[in-house]
């Protein structure tokens, strides 16, 4: 089987899962993993699929915008190559950064390279942003996994610095204890 990633996107309505995952079906194709979310008004999903190896690339796009031409949806399918992950981030372990405050342009920006810079992956990105004057309404959450080998301190030091500087709040906790703080 060949694996490949899909991504579709559009305006929201009834049906586009349905869509795409019939088209693959009707193909040999099998779903392996998805995200897929509603931005504002915006779909947008991220698939990996696997193909039977006689299946060319070109014929499944050719299906897939055919079908989903009509609903008005894009579609990007790329091969997925096989590498080995870096070795810093088999050894890593996932944390959650929050960040609060007000809404500013370049905040992901700021924070993510610093993120970047200590050779943390982020895995997930979240914004909560509801408007408005009250920065508790305003909420990015940063999925990481940070390596064992790196300063976490100085990570965090430098992390807390530049959200003094953007007037934040900023939380750091394990993936785990931030699960079972939060959970519902």
């Amino acid at each position: 089987m060949t694996k490949l990633i899909l991504s579709v996107l559009g305006h929201d309505r009834p049906g586009i899962i349905a869509a795409v995952s019939g088209i693959l079906f009707e193909t040999g194709g099998n779903i392996e993993a998805v995200s897929q979310t509603i931005l504002q008004t915006q779909f947008s999903g991220t698939f990996i699929v696997s193909v039977p190896d006689s299946m060319a690339v070109e014929s499944l796009a050719e299906k897939l915008e055919a079908g989903l031409h009509l609903l008005g949806l894009d579609v990007l399918i790329r091969r997925i190559e096989k590498k080995e992950p870096l070795p810093s981030l088999l050894d890593a372990e996932p944390f959650v950064i929050t960040t609060q405050g007000p809404d500013q342009k370049g905040l992901v920006a700021r924070i993510t390279a610093i993120i970047a810079r200590h050779g943390v992956n982020v895995t997930n990105l979240q914004a909560i942003f509801k408007g408005g004057d009250d920065p508790e309404n305003n909420i990015m959450i940063y999925e990481v996994d940070i390596p064992r080998s790196i300063d976490r301190q100085a990570l965090n030091n430098d992390l807390r610095q530049k959200a003094e500087e953007l007037n934040l709040t900023l939380n750091i906790q394990h993936r785990q204890i931030f699960e079972e703080m939060n959970r519902i």
